[in-house]
């Protein structure tokens, strides 16, 4: 029994105080017990809220994600909040607190800072969803999470790129899919000099027109680009529904136009450079060599 006295004593003996509370061990412990437990229930309850809300109504992942993270935002502060009562910390002291902490972020911290509040502004603004493609920094793959302080992305490789989110507001993203998942796919094909112009253009048409996935609407549009160094150049613009269907489609088109020239004898050139070559008299170059470099050795 006295040991235990002791160990009690130990635990309410206190460290420093706050204003007129004394910090305590056991209250540290009480407000670690507190926090560790508000973090998983937060985690808990967003996963609820995105569950239920999306069996009860049909609202995009996206918006899902953003009233999920709001949830668990607001548990996390409750939970700070009762923390802080408990081991008798008042508003004004909390106040006091996070005060001086904003003063630590102004002078050390300024780009977490700068990343939590362009997390808060991507949940609100949504310039980016979850299911996006992006490219962002010569990153290209789609947002699979968007948290407060950053951005993961799923690269097309299967690895992950984590992204600050202070890079998504201030800096140059194109987003692929922002709000139309239609992408352009758009090539040149080359065919020789000589070539007919009218037969080359009909077969790149009905190539294109007759893939299943190239839309009829935006209409297909084959231009005859540019008289090239080596070849007379098309350029081709088609839309296919979605982004991920765009390579396929570019190699399928490559591999239909191919065969269609194939059977028409339409020419695909490589480059070509005509070489001039001059004729020289041998001994005119040794009448003007320097001397004693005519070719001849004298004993």
């Amino acid at each position: 029994m006295e040991l235990w006295n002791t160990v009690w004593d130990a635990f309410n003996a206190p460290m420093f105080s706050l204003g007129e509370e004394p910090i305590t061990p056991l209250s540290v412990i009480v407000l670690l017990v507190i926090l560790a437990v508000t973090w998983i229930i937060a985690g808990r309850v967003r996963w609820l809220i995105e569950r239920r809300i999306s069996q009860v109504a049909d609202i995009q992942e996206s918006t899902l994600h953003i009233i999920g993270n709001l949830g668990r935002y607001l548990i996390i502060l409750v939970g700070l909040f009762v923390g802080f009562q408990s081991i008798g910390l008042q508003l004004d002291s909390v106040l006091i607190i996070f005060g001086a902490l904003g003063v630590g972020i102004g002078f050390g911290l300024q780009n977490i800072a700068n990343n939590f509040v362009s997390g808060v502004i991507l949940l609100v603004e949504r310039p980016v969803k979850v299911g996006d493609i992006i490219d962002v920094g010569g990153e290209l793959g789609t947002v699979e999470r968007i948290s407060i302080r950053a951005t993961t992305l799923r690269k097309f490789d299967q690895t992950q790129a984590i992204v600050p989110n202070g890079d998504l507001i201030s800096s140059i993203v194109t987003n692929w899919t922002h709000d139309d998942r239609r992408v352009r796919v758009d090539f040149i094909v080359g065919v020789a000099y000589g070539s007919d112009t009218r037969l080359v253009e009909r077969l790149i048409r009905e190539a294109v027109t007759g893939h299943e996935d190239v839309l009829g609407d935006p209409e297909p549009r084959i231009f005859f680009f540019e008289f090239g160094d080596s070849s007379l150049n098309f350029r081709v613009l088609c839309y296919v529904a979605d982004i991920s269907e765009r390579f396929a489609t570019l190699s399928d088109l490559h591999f239909a136009i191919d065969e269609a020239f194939r059977e028409h004898d339409v020419e695909i050139p490589f480059p070509q450079r005509d070489l001039h070559v001059r004729s020289v008299d041998p001994d005119a170059v040794l009448r003007h060599a320097p001397n004693g470099t005519n070719g001849s050795s004298k004993a």
